[in-house]
């Protein structure tokens, strides 16, 4: 998956590329892009551009900074609020566990962990798609605020601040499954516990499945409730908004509606903020955590498909046309994609050494028995002297680590440093095979660089030459003799 992205994306520079030269917005940005409306009206002031040279609205730098920095207060005080959410799940996880066994029956006590965890993953899941629809609309007050220039850095500034929340909203669950559940739990008489509450453990099973079981929830469950939406609401808006123009023409004589009222009369496109983001969390669930969920890639496969008719309904027949805007690439998105290929590569690495019991079995098969006889015991930690009854056969003599312990943890350090230097080298090996911009395209534009340079040195030539003839020209004119028949009107016959 890590040879994927980094391709996937390779291959992405090449059709931006291909697509920028198309629509001549190489170099859009830097010299072309006018300041945003909204900006222009508030901005309090006027200042030269010191690339065109034209007044232009201006807004203090040092006050916009001081407004960013404020904004990322209010970022840190939701993702503390998220974190609260996160405990708030851990606690009502434990609660329904605790229930289950109190109500006696062995069904609900056996599977009382997959009861938590399949509840808990779906009150989760509801919390991520509440709190993702209010920050947004925080988000958005925020970098209106903030006073960016030109759209291409309100649009960088607005997607960093959404994705930064989304990430931590929809990702925080699953890393606190794959790397903390199960680590704090203590032993008989010295259990850890947070607010008053034992730490949960994993199931027997390790925390593996517990990880799929909520990336299957979290995943599969948003793309449903998105497509759902994505249907339903253009749907509704689209009604309501044939009620008001009926109300309007009420009075009005009945007439055929021509083709472009018809179509102004179509609810308005809100951009594709939301399709974007849509994408690339669905990018970091099939690269970020495959090796604990395999098949993520395969929903995301079902996901797309069924999604793409769905657009193609929405924009085709829902929307009206959107107005084209000019941009050079897809901003600050590539930049996410590519940390988030980066970033899968270090998350695979901890979850195939710390989470899986690839390395334990890999180590006991090599240090002790090659079929795995007698691995589960040996896995299995019995607790120190003194903390059981007295009724307990078997007991250590004391709550130490083993050697085995520290040898499995050097094990673990040491393939986690070799994955990642080999994954990242051969991602380099990659970036470095495919060039950006396709051979064609390369071509395509020196040769349109030469005959730019050509045409303007033949232009230069041909006005060198025009007034070097009207230099000429004027000498001669200078130099004519006067007719001697002109008589008084020697001046008239000169001119």
């Amino acid at each position: 998956m890590s040879f994927w992205a980094v391709t996937f994306l390779e291959y992405w520079k090449r059709k931006n590329a291909t697509l920028a030269h198309h629509w001549d917005c190489m170099d859009f940005q830097e010299n072309e892009e006018r300041p945003r409306p909204e900006f222009v009206a508030m901005a309090p002031g006027m200042e030269q551009n010191p690339v065109t040279g034209a007044m232009e609205p201006y807004f203090p730098e040092k006050t916009r900074q001081s407004r960013i920095l404020t904004g990322s207060m209010v970022i840190i005080f939701m993702l503390c609020i998220v974190m609260i959410f996160l405990v708030t799940v851990i606690m009502y996880r434990g609660i329904i566990s605790m229930m289950m066994y109190h109500t006696g029956s062995s069904v609900l006590r056996t599977q009382a962990g997959n009861i938590a965890n399949i509840s808990s993953s779906m009150v989760n899941l509801a919390l991520i798609l509440l709190m993702g629809q209010v920050y947004t609309a925080l988000a958005e007050q925020l970098t209106k605020w903030e006073m960016h220039r030109t759209q291409t850095q309100y649009e960088d500034a607005f997607t960093f601040k959404v994705f930064i929340f989304q990430f931590v909203n929809f990702y925080s669950s699953p890393f606190y499954v794959a790397f903390f559940k199960g680590r704090f739990v203590g032993y008989p008489g010295h259990y850890g516990t947070l607010l008053g509450m034992r730490n949960e453990d994993c199931g027997p099973g390790g925390c593996l499945i517990e990880l799929a079981e909520q990336l299957f929830i979290i995943m599969v469950g948003k793309q449903i409730i998105n497509n759902i939406q994505e249907f339903v609401i253009p749907k509704m808006k689209a009604w309501k908004q044939k009620r008001k123009i009926a109300k309007v023409r009420g009075t009005q004589i009945s007439q055929e509606s021509k083709r472009w009222e018809e179509d102004y009369e179509l609810i308005e496109c809100e951009g594709l903020f939301e399709e974007y983001l849509e994408m690339v969390l669905q990018f970091g669930f099939i690269t970020i955590f495959v090796a604990a969920f395999p098949l993520a890639p395969l929903f995301a496969l079902l996901n797309n498909w069924v999604e793409i008719r769905l657009d193609a309904q929405k924009f085709v027949c829902e929307y009206r046309r959107p107005v084209a805007e000019r941009t050079q690439d897809i901003g600050v998105w590539f930049n996410i994609l590519e940390a988030l290929s980066h970033l899968s590569v270090i998350i695979n690495a901890f979850l195939i050494a710390f989470t899986s019991d690839f390395l334990p079995r890999l180590l006991y098969q090599y240090k002790h028995d090659s079929n795995l006889h007698g691995y589960v015991n040996f896995s299995l930690a019995y607790a120190p002297s003194g903390s059981m009854d007295s009724n307990s056969s078997q007991c250590r003599e004391s709550g130490n680590y083993t050697l085995f312990y520290w040898e499995l943890l050097a094990v673990r350090l040491g393939f986690i440093i070799a994955f990642e230097h080999v994954v990242f080298f051969m991602l380099r090996v990659i970036d470095w095979i495919v060039p950006d911009v396709p051979e064609s395209l390369a071509l395509k534009m020196k040769r349109e660089r030469y005959l730019a340079k050509q045409a303007l040195a033949d232009n230069q030539d041909a006005l060198l030459m025009v007034s070097r003839g009207s230099a000429s020209s004027e000498g001669h004119f200078s130099e004519l003799p006067i007719p001697t028949d002109c008589g008084t009107k020697a001046a008239q016959c000169h001119s």
